[in-house]
C-alpha cells in the first residue's frame, strides 16, 4: 500500500471524481482567494482553448475571486469576470509548490501567485479553458445534481435512477444523472450497500434503492474526510490528499479478500470499464 505524504509522488492514472476535486477545491480556495496572478506559462497549447499569447494576456495580472466545483470540474472565478474551467480527465493532477520544490516532471500549464506556482500535470486529455460566465454555465448546464447537496433527497435519487433501465453502474457514472461519480465511487458505494454494480435497475427493490442513497452519502463523506484517492500529494508534506487509497474496500482490490466477508473480490470489465465487486456479500 502507498503511504501518505512525501513518499507518494508517483504518477497518477485514475480519473479524479467528486471527493478528489472537492479536496482540491478546498485547498485551492485557501491559497488562491484574492491572490493576484503574477505569471502564466503554457507548455501545451492543446490544454487551452485560445492562443497561448491571448490566454496569458487575459489571465496574467488579474486575481482569483473564488474557487468552485461542479461535478468533476473546478471553476476558478477571476476578478476580471472570466472563468477558468478545469477538467483533469484521466491522469491529470495538481501540485502547489515553488520552483525549488516542484515535481521532477513536465507541467502542461503553470500559474504563479508570487513565489508559489500551481502546476497542472498530466493534462494530455484534460483541459483548462478560459470562458465567460455564460459560456461556463452552458458547458455545465446538462450535469445532474450534486450528490452531497443538502437539498438532494433519497426520493430524487430514486426518481433519477428509475429513469434508466440498464445496469446500475451505468446510471451511477452517467454525469447527466449524478454529477461527480465515476468508476471508483460507483463500485465503492455499491459494495457499501451490498448490491452488485451490474444489477439491472428494474430489479432493485425500494429498500435497496434507499440503501444505495445512504451508501452514496456515507462513502462520499468518508472519502472527503480522507482526502480522496489521489496518489500524488497536492503539496510537499501533504498528509491528507490521497488518504482514501487505504480505505477503498473493493476498487483496485481484485483478488484480495473482501473486508466484510473475506470472499475474493472480483475484477471484471463492463463496457470497457473496470468494475470491482464481491459475489460473497453483494447481491
Amino acid at each position: 500500500m502507498k503511504q501518505n505524504g512525501e513518499n507518494r509522488l508517483e504518477g497518477y492514472t485514475k480519473m479524479p471524481e467528486l471527493p478528489e476535486m472537492e479536496t482540491y477545491r478546498r485547498l485551492l480556495q485557501e491559497r488562491l482567494t484574492g491572490q493576484a496572478i503574477t505569471d502564466v506559462s503554457v507548455q501545451r497549447e492543446k490544454t487551452i482553448n485560445i492562443p497561448a499569447a491571448a490566454f496569458e494576456e487575459h489571465v496574467k495580472g488579474t486575481a482569483f475571486s473564488t474557487v468552485e466545483r461542479r461535478g468533476k470540474h473546478i471553476l476558478f472565478r477571476l476578478q476580471s469576470g472570466r472563468v477558468l474551467l478545469l477538467h483533469l480527465m484521466l491522469g491529470g493532477f495538481l501540485y502547489w509548490g515553488t520552483a525549488e520544490d516542484k515535481l521532477d516532471r513536465t507541467a502542461q500549464m503553470t500559474i504563479s501567485v508570487g513565489r508559489h506556482v500551481l502546476y497542472f500535470h498530466g493534462l494530455r486529455l484534460g483541459y483548462l479553458h478560459l470562458l465567460t460566465q455564460e459560456e461556463a454555465e452552458n458547458r455545465l448546464a446538462k450535469l445532474g445534481p450534486e450528490p452531497l447537496d443538502p437539498l438532494f433527497t433519497a426520493e430524487q435519487f430514486t426518481r433519477l435512477i428509475q429513469k434508466k433501465r440498464g445496469v446500475l453502474k451505468a446510471a451511477l457514472v452517467d454525469q447527466h444523472v449524478l454529477a461527480g461519480i465515476g468508476n471508483c465511487y460507483a463500485d465503492e458505494l455499491c459494495h457499501h450497500a451490498g448490491i452488485l454494480p451490474l444489477r439491472r435497475i428494474p430489479s432493485l427493490q425500494p429498500e435497496e434503492e434507499k440503501r444505495l442513497f445512504h451508501s452514496l452519502q456515507a462513502v462520499l463523506h468518508d472519502a472527503l474526510e480522507h482526502g480522496g484517492y489521489m496518489e500524488t500529494p497536492f503539496f510537499r508534506g501533504d498528509g491528507l490528499t490521497g488518504g482514501y487509497n487505504e480505505h477503498c474496500r473493493v476498487y483496485d482490490r481484485g483478488g484480495e479478500p473482501c473486508p466484510r466477508c473475506a470472499h475474493p473480490i472480483t475484477q471484471d470489465v463492463w463496457s470497457s470499464r473496470k468494475v470491482f465487486y464481491c459475489t460473497g456479500c453483494q447481491q
